[in-house]
């Protein structure tokens, strides 16, 4: 294993931002630590990059002990929601500055950024200034910047959600075919589900300071440990497996796991439409109870035959 954490506590006074956490990323692996605002995640990331000391535990590198090594020595690169670049550098100025810092011979750290922009989608952007860019170009840059000296381990805090939703979304893209190019072992944090499972090879969910839940991105999406884990994935509503034809006690239901169609077995009345940027979602009722659906623009008051979709059901536990 290339890192490992080892029953890491960070506190302050007597709040635990983070309670004894284990975990390990393998080489050439990314991991995303996926949860709400507050949960400890963010902690946990400067607690490996070593911008925080924790209370108890360790943070190991191939077995190395890294206690007491400052940031600067550990060789992580570090990406943040804003990227935090020079703006008196151009683009190319901001991708050398960790070459410039390791002493790398010019035409090698030249070769490099030039490489680089290209890895990122910045062909031909090297002398621009980088207050002429875009919010997702800046990201790619401090991207390409963070990657320029060779980290042993990239540590991504957040990198895309001061962007759009659309531009996030194609950025996701990117960047884990980027990461995947690179064969870069990475630790992302995140609040959004959707970034995680695009990302990541393996997703651990935290809440209140914990680990509750480490597997790949569709074990994770298909079988959360608890309630409060599947209501964090999108779950709104739980019903016995039965419902949906599963031998199992309980599941959780997503707006997708019910569809609007003619030959559907269950049979509810539109009590409620919203129309999506991509689909309608209605809001149906079944023998007395309220369910989220979607399907084709409706009226309120029609009835609607429903199928289950899988894909939107959730087993607990």
């Amino acid at each position: 294993m290339a890192l490992e954490l080892d029953s890491i506590t960070v506190r302050y006074g007597q709040m635990a931002a983070v309670s004894d956490v284990s975990l390990s990323v393998a080489d050439g692996e990314v991991v995303a630590l996926l949860g709400p605002s507050g949960c400890g995640k963010s902690t946990l990331l400067r607690t490996v990059a070593g911008l925080e000391k924790p209370t108890s535990g360790s943070v190991s590198w191939d077995t190395t002990d890294l206690t007491g090594v400052p940031v600067h020595r550990r060789e992580f690169g570090l990406v943040f929601q804003d990227g935090q670049l020079f703006p008196h550098r151009t683009v190319a100025g901001n991708v050398a500055f960790g070459l410039r810092m390791k002493k790398v011979e010019r035409e090698a750290r030249d070769k490099r950024v030039l490489s680089l922009l290209e890895l990122v989608g910045l062909e031909g952007y090297a002398d621009r200034r980088v207050t002429q860019l875009s919010g997702g170009e800046q990201q790619r840059v401090a991207l390409a910047r963070a990657l320029a000296p060779s980290p042993r381990l990239l540590l991504l805090d957040e990198p895309l959600s001061a962007l759009d939703r659309a531009l996030r979304e194609q950025l996701a893209v990117d960047l884990a075919r980027l990461l995947r190019e690179a064969a870069t072992t990475a630790l992302v944090v995140t609040h959004d589900h959707d970034e995680a499972f695009t990302l990541a090879d393996r997703v651990a969910i935290m809440s209140r300071g914990r680990i509750v839940q480490v597997g790949p991105p569709a074990e994770v999406w298909s079988s959360p440990v608890d309630v409060e884990t599947a209501k964090f994935l999108g779950c709104n509503k739980f019903v016995p497996g039965s419902f949906v034809g599963l031998d199992v006690e309980r599941v959780g239901l997503r707006a997708t796991a019910l569809r609007v169609d003619s030959d559907g077995l269950i049979e509810g009345t539109v009590v409620e439409r919203v129309h999506r940027r991509d689909h309608v979602r209605l809001l149906v009722e079944i023998d007395g109870e309220e369910y989220e659906a979607v399907g084709p623009m409706t009226e309120i008051g029609d009835r609607v035959r429903l199928e289950i979709d899988l894909d939107g059901v959730a087993r607990i536990g």
